[in-house]
């Protein structure tokens, strides 16, 4: 979806500052943050894909004025009302009102270094043979879904050269609203700076994105 998350080759909103010597946390509510959204995640209610159009899908206005962790928090509160694990007037009570929706799973304090270990694998194995080969000529789809997806907007309508075929993964598109993994081959496509920025580009520099093969189409 086309929101206030993707703002790449966007104009008016000021320079990357990268913070030197960044700490993993800025306060220790951030902690708790990330040990909310990991253990309700651990529920199985709903898939990595899904969390993350639930942060796009905050108003742009509440994005953009929110911390990387709130953002986090924001979301999780869509995924836990949507899923019935709380109610609108729980979160603004701060307290249980009536039973929830059951988890399929708890994660323990026991479990979580195995867990973490483990990490979310999304590799997948897709019975046909790849459409598009290393060194082809392709050119990315322009759409402009309501739903998630991992074309970026900078990257859309353009034309490089696929540089490696990384294997086959779980479809975030589909898989983000409940239609399944339908796995796809991801490439590797390298573009040039002028078919990004256009004129006036450096000719030196070139970005390479990673798209799912329904992104793509022969040049």
């Amino acid at each position: 979806m086309n929101g206030a998350q993707d703002l790449g080759g966007q104009h008016g909103m000021g320079p990357v500052a990268p913070e030197k010597d960044e700490p993993y946390f800025h306060a220790e509510w951030e902690k708790r943050a990330l040990g909310l959204t990991l253990s309700c995640g651990a529920f199985g209610a709903w898939t990595i894909d899904e969390s993350r159009h639930a942060r796009e899908s905050l108003p742009p206005a509440t994005y953009l004025a929110a911390s990387y962790y709130e953002i986090w928090i924001r979301a999780l509160e869509t995924l836990l009302t949507r899923h019935r694990f709380v109610s609108s007037a729980e979160l603004a009570e701060g307290r249980m009102l009536e039973k929830g929706a059951q988890p399929k799973r708890i994660l323990t304090a026991d479990m979580v270094a195995g867990v973490l270990a483990k990490g979310g694998p999304c590799d997948r194995p897709v019975a046909e043979a790849p459409v598009f080969a290393v060194g082809e000529r392709v050119r990315t789809r322009n759409f402009n879904p309501e739903t998630h997806t991992r074309l970026p907007r900078y990257a859309r309508a353009k034309t490089g050269i696929v540089e490696a075929v990384q294997g086959s993964f779980v479809f975030p598109d589909d898989n983000a609203h409940g239609k399944g993994e339908n796995p796809q081959w991801v490439y590797t496509v390298v573009l040039d700076a002028s078919e990004i920025w256009g004129d006036g580009a450096d000719p030196s520099l070139t970005v390479s994105i990673d798209a799912w093969e329904s992104y793509l189409e022969r040049a």
